[in-house]
C-alpha cells in the first residue's frame, strides 16, 4: 500500500504569496497527475495563529528570516503566511482535491513551529498522520508538495522515523534555497530515504 503526501500546496507558497517558493505552481499539474497512480493521497495544510511565534513581526525589532530561539528551539523568522481563514492558507484552488482523503493541519500552536506533517519541531505534539497511515495499510511512503528543504523534506525524516518506506519525489517538488535542499537529499538518502523522479513512480 502506498500513500502520496502532499505538502503544503497553499497560495502563501505559490508566487505572489507571502512566502513564495521560487517555481512552486509548476509542481501542482505533475501533483494531480500522480494522485490516481496512489493507493491513499493525504495533504498536510499550513495553519498559523496570527501573531504566531515563528512570525518575524511577532517579535519587536526582528527582521525576517533572522534566527532566534523560540521555547528552547532554533527558529527561523518568517514573513506572516498561512494564517488561519485566510485566503493564502487554503489549498490551492489548481490542486485537484477530489482524491485528497484527509488533510492534516500544522503550524496552530503559536508558541512552536511545525515544519514536518508528522509532528512539530520538538516532537511534542503529533499531528496522527502517523497512525492514520498505519490504520490504513500503508508501507510505503512518498512526499511531495512545498517547500524541498523544509515541510517536505522534515516530512520525508520523519516518515522514515516512524518506519515507513519513505521517498521524495523530486520533481514534484521546489525548494526555497537550492543547496539547502542538496544537504536535505544527502541527509535523507543516508537516514534510508530515497530520491526518484516522477517517471519511476
Amino acid at each position: 500500500m502506498r500513500a502520496l503526501i502532499v505538502v503544503d500546496i497553499q497560495p502563501d507558497f505559490l508566487p505572489g504569496g507571502a512566502l513564495a517558493v521560487p517555481g512552486g505552481d509548476e509542481v501542482i499539474p505533475l501533483i494531480n497527475f500522480l494522485m490516481p497512480q496512489f493507493d491513499l493521497v493525504v495533504a498536510t495544510q499550513d495553519w498559523h495563529p496570527p501573531r504566531h511565534g515563528s512570525f518575524a513581526s511577532s517579535h519587536a525589532g526582528a527582521k525576517v528570516f533572522e534566527m532566534t530561539d523560540l521555547n528552547g528551539l532554533q527558529q527561523m523568522l518568517w514573513p506572516d503566511h498561512c494564517v488561519q481563514e485566510t485566503a493564502g492558507a487554503q489549498l490551492a484552488k489548481e490542486l485537484n482535491t477530489a482524491l485528497i482523503e484527509a488533510i492534516f493541519r500544522k503550524g496552530m500552536d503559536p508558541q512552536i513551529d511545525s515544519y514536518s506533517g508528522f509532528y512539530d519541531n520538538g516532537h511534542r505534539k503529533a499531528t496522527g498522520l502517523s497512525g492514520y497511515l498505519k490504520e490504513k495499510g500503508i508501507k510505503d511512503v512518498f512526499v511531495c508538495g512545498l517547500a524541498a528543504d523544509y515541510c517536505v523534506y522534515f516530512t520525508a525524516i520523519d516518515a522514515l522515523r516512524e518506519g515507513f518506506n519513505t521517498t521524495i519525489i523530486v520533481d514534484a517538488t521546489r525548494p526555497i534555497d537550492a543547496t539547502g535542499f542538496e544537504k536535505a537529499k544527502t541527509d535523507l538518502v543516508q537516514k534510508g530515504g530515497h530520491i526518484i523522479a516522477a517517471q519511476f513512480v
